[in-house]
């Protein structure tokens, strides 16, 4: 009789917290905002506001970013403009790159699908094409990590450089080269060409502001005549690195590198040093529908060389400072990408549904 009261008692008590369950208030739904365009950047000096601007500051103390995320998945907090635009910053290096995007990208407080991506930060730049604060819209992202390397001065004479696909035995000469080696889906990334063409029709005339110090610096490289050229936008390829790698070789290995994974119509232009983890990402969100791979577009901005004037030494162009401390790339970076965004934003009832360049032609 003890166990019929007790499983009575049970009964009661379970009754009682089924009934206040149903009775309390429904949990409450976080808002879900719709986004129109992220910009990712990737470091900024000190705090987010007041102080040394790096990529991300001179988006906030320039734009309407009234609201403030708290993201404890990422390096930096998220902010969302009035008008949609959501901001990033990454942290330094593929790594963190790779893990905020991908956190972003699962953040339910979020609606992706349809936003527009845009990569905006300051790089090297090849003196053989382009010039300090200047702009490049890339078609391909190519990773200069996932490579065979052996140090220069023990490899044969015949190689340009220590450096060969995975799975190869030489140099590669040809994309065919490596077709039997160890290929990742990491390495290279076509991005939508027309979207970076259109992106450059609007801006190619853009003015970006010169400035005394890197005129200077530009007059060191003689034998560069884009190197020696005021601030302008282009359309050249990005090799993503997290090392910092720097002279004449490598810069022979780099353009090298974007022909053999990206195409041969790729063109080497700018060095960085997050954008492989960052396609990385948006490809595996776009595999779920929460990106379109359509809508991204990279934008690399020159702070620096990578490699040294020719009556200079490697080892002093990988130390020299950045002439007005890399200022006018990353000025040139909001000025650039912000023109895109902006276009984007004013047209928004087209472009949500429809890309840009479709009725832009």
């Amino acid at each position: 009789m003890a166990f019929l009261n007790d499983i009575k008692s049970a009964s009661i008590i379970l009754l009682c917290i089924l009934t206040i369950g149903c009775n309390s208030a429904d949990p409450v739904v976080e808002k879900v905002n719709p986004i129109k365009a992220v910009v990712v950047t990737m470091y900024e000096d000190g705090e987010a506001m007041g102080d040394d601007a790096g990529e991300l500051q001179l988006w906030l103390e320039r734009g309407k970013f009234t609201q403030k995320f708290d993201f404890p998945l990422g390096e930096y907090d998220l902010y969302l403009s009035e008008d949609g635009v959501l901001i990033i910053c990454v942290g330094g290096g593929i790594p963190n790159a790779t893990a905020s995007i991908m956190a972003l990208g699962l953040d339910t407080r979020f609606d992706l699908s349809k936003a527009y991506w845009l990569v905006a930060g300051i790089s090297g730049g090849d003196p053989e094409d382009i010039s300090l604060g200047s702009a490049a819209w890339a078609k391909h992202v190519v990773d200069g990590d996932l490579i065979y390397q052996i140090d220069s001065r023990e490899m044969p004479q015949d190689w340009p450089y220590g450096i060969i696909p995975l799975g190869a035995k030489a140099p590669a000469e040809k994309p065919e080269d490596i077709s039997t080696g160890w290929t990742l889906d990491t390495v290279s990334f076509a991005l939508n060409a027309e979207l970076a063409d259109w992106a450059y029709a609007q801006t190619k005339d853009v003015k970006i502001e010169d400035s005394k110090a890197i005129a200077e610096f530009r007059a060191l490289f003689k034998t560069y005549p884009n190197a020696q050229k005021p601030p302008f936008v282009t359309i050249g390829d990005t090799l993503s690195a997290s090392k910092y790698w720097h002279g004449k070789h490598l810069n022979e290995w780099a353009n090298d590198w974007l022909k053999l994974y990206g195409s041969e119509s790729a063109n080497f232009m700018t060095s960085n040093m997050e954008d492989s983890g960052t396609l990385t990402s948006l490809m595996r969100l776009a595999r779920i529908n929460k990106v379109d791979p359509d809508r991204i577009m990279v934008l690399r901005t020159v702070s620096n060389y990578t490699m040294a004037p020719a009556d200079k030494l490697t080892s002093w162009s990988i130390t020299a400072p950045y002439p007005d401390g890399g200022y006018p790339a990353k000025d040139a970076a909001y000025v650039v990408a912000n023109t895109v965004i902006q276009k984007i934003i004013k047209n928004w009832n087209t472009y949500e549904n429809i890309l840009p360049y479709v009725n832009d032609q």
